[in-house]
């Protein structure tokens, strides 16, 4: 089998993210929502610099979005990838918050599936040996750089948006051979 897939930057950042966040000691489910929120982000902030999104600063005035439904308690913030991830408890766990709604784990499960398709199982495997090639603490400060390295290669200009690049696990795995 083949080394290497096509497919877009947006579910190699949920991947690894959730991958990330699960070694930095979040169960799994609230995991997978955590690393669809930091790649929902990261878009956004994509689409700010192509200007599709009006940039923070021309939108001083917009409140906070309310408490999503299903969230009980405090919400709280989770460094992760270089961004902040407000998770929320509910009832069945803690899970992530992004655009105003709890992220559903089953929905990021179903969606990495559908991109992956049958090489989900090889992707998962080489990232998650990469996330524990290095401490908690070192992984955390160094996961989005190290995503920079691995990352599908996809043209920087609009026409780069959602476009599928290639994924080398070696290199992945290269990665995690170099960091022990």
């Amino acid at each position: 089998m083949p080394d290497t897939l096509r497919i877009n930057r947006a579910p190699v950042l949920t991947l690894w993210g959730a991958i990330v966040a699960e070694r930095l000691g979040l169960p799994r489910e609230t995991a997978l929502t955590c690393g669809q929120a930091v790649a929902g982000m990261t878009a956004h902030v994509k689409g700010v610099r192509l200007g599709l999104y009006a940039p923070p600063e021309d939108r001083p005035h917009e409140p906070p979005p309310p408490k999503p439904g299903g969230v009980s308690g405090a919400i709280r913030d989770v460094h992760l990838l270089g961004r902040i991830v407000h998770v929320g408890e509910t009832k069945d766990g803690p899970r992530a918050i992004s655009k105003g709604e709890v992220v559903k784990h089953e929905a990021v499960e179903r969606y990495l599936r559908g991109k992956f398709g049958d090489r989900l199982a090889d992707a998962q495997a080489a990232m998650t040996d990469l996330a524990k090639s290095l401490p908690p603490k070192e992984l955390a400060a160094h996961a989005f750089h190290l995503y920079e390295q691995f990352r599908p290669e996809v043209p920087p200009d609009e026409r780069g948006w959602g476009a599928k690049g290639v994924l080398d696990l070696a290199r992945i795995r290269a990665l995690a051979r170099d960091a022990r």
